[in-house]
C-alpha cells in the first residue's frame, strides 16, 4: 500500500482558501433550515501540528473574530492544556478541526445549537487528512466523540470522559482524549466530577508537553 503524501503548504493553503468559501448550510442546507447569518469557517489547518483539537462548533465571539477559542471557554481549554495563547495559536503546535467550521446559532435558551450537519459529511476527512502528523487527538464533546470514537463510546458524554484511560491506552491511531466542553456552562459538570481536574488534567498537560515547540 503506498503511503499517502505528506501535504505541502500550498495544498493546505489551497484546502484552507476552498473550505473558507464553503456556503452550504447557508444555500443548500441538508438538513433543516438554511444558517441564518453568513458563514465563516473557523479552523487551523497543519502539516506539523501533533496534536488535533476535534471540538464542536465555533461560538459567537470566534465567528466575530476570526479566531477559534477566542472567548472564555477558550481561556479554559488553554487552561486546561497548561499553554499560553501564543503557544495554543501556532499551526506548528495545534490543529482545530470542528465538526462543523461555522457558528451554528442560539436556541431558544440561549445556548449553542449543535454544529451544522452539512460540514462534516463534505469536508471532515479530507481536513483531518491535513494534519497528517497529529499523535494526539482532544476530542471534545459529544459530537465529536461520536465521530471519533463510534461505537467504543459510552451512552453519554460524562461516561465517555469517565472512560478515558481505556480510550487513551488503545494500541492503533494516534492517542484519543475525550474532554467536556471548556464552555462555563459545564462548570456544574467540573463540580460534580473532581476526578477529571484531579486524574485526567495531569495526562493531558503531560501529554501536551511533549509535542509542543
Amino acid at each position: 500500500m503506498d503511503t499517502p503524501l505528506t501535504p505541502t503548504r500550498d495544498d493546505i493553503d489551497q484546502l484552507s482558501a476552498t473550505i473558507s468559501t464553503c456556503r452550504i448550510c447557508r444555500d443548500a442546507p441538508v438538513f433543516g433550515a438554511p444558517l441564518p447569518h453568513e458563514p465563516r469557517p473557523i479552523f487551523v489547518l497543519s502539516a506539523k501540528a501533533r496534536i488535533l483539537i476535534a471540538s464542536q462548533a465555533p461560538g459567537m465571539r470566534a465567528h466575530v473574530s476570526g479566531v477559534p477559542f477566542d472567548d472564555p471557554s477558550g481561556n479554559r481549554l488553554r487552561d486546561w492544556l497548561g499553554v499560553d495563547r501564543p503557544t495554543f495559536y501556532d499551526p506548528d503546535n495545534f490543529a482545530i478541526v470542528p465538526m462543523g467550521f461555522c457558528f451554528p446559532g442560539y436556541d431558544k435558551h440561549g445556548g449553542d445549537i449543535p454544529p451544522r450537519r452539512e460540514c462534516a459529511p463534505v469536508w471532515r476527512e479530507t481536513a483531518l487528512a491535513a494534519v497528517p502528523n497529529a499523535s494526539l487527538i482532544l476530542v471534545i464533546g459529544a459530537y465529536a466523540q461520536a465521530y471519533h470514537l463510534g461505537t467504543k463510546r459510552q451512552a453519554s458524554m460524562t461516561a465517555t470522559v469517565a472512560d478515558w484511560r481505556r480510550t487513551f491506552e488503545r494500541a492503533e491511531g494516534p492517542k484519543l482524549l475525550p474532554l467536556p466542553h471548556p464552555s462555563w456552562r459545564n462548570t456544574p459538570w467540573l463540580k460534580r466530577n473532581p476526578w477529571f481536574e484531579a486524574e485526567l488534567l495531569p495526562v493531558l498537560r503531560a501529554e501536551i508537553a511533549l509535542r509542543i515547540s
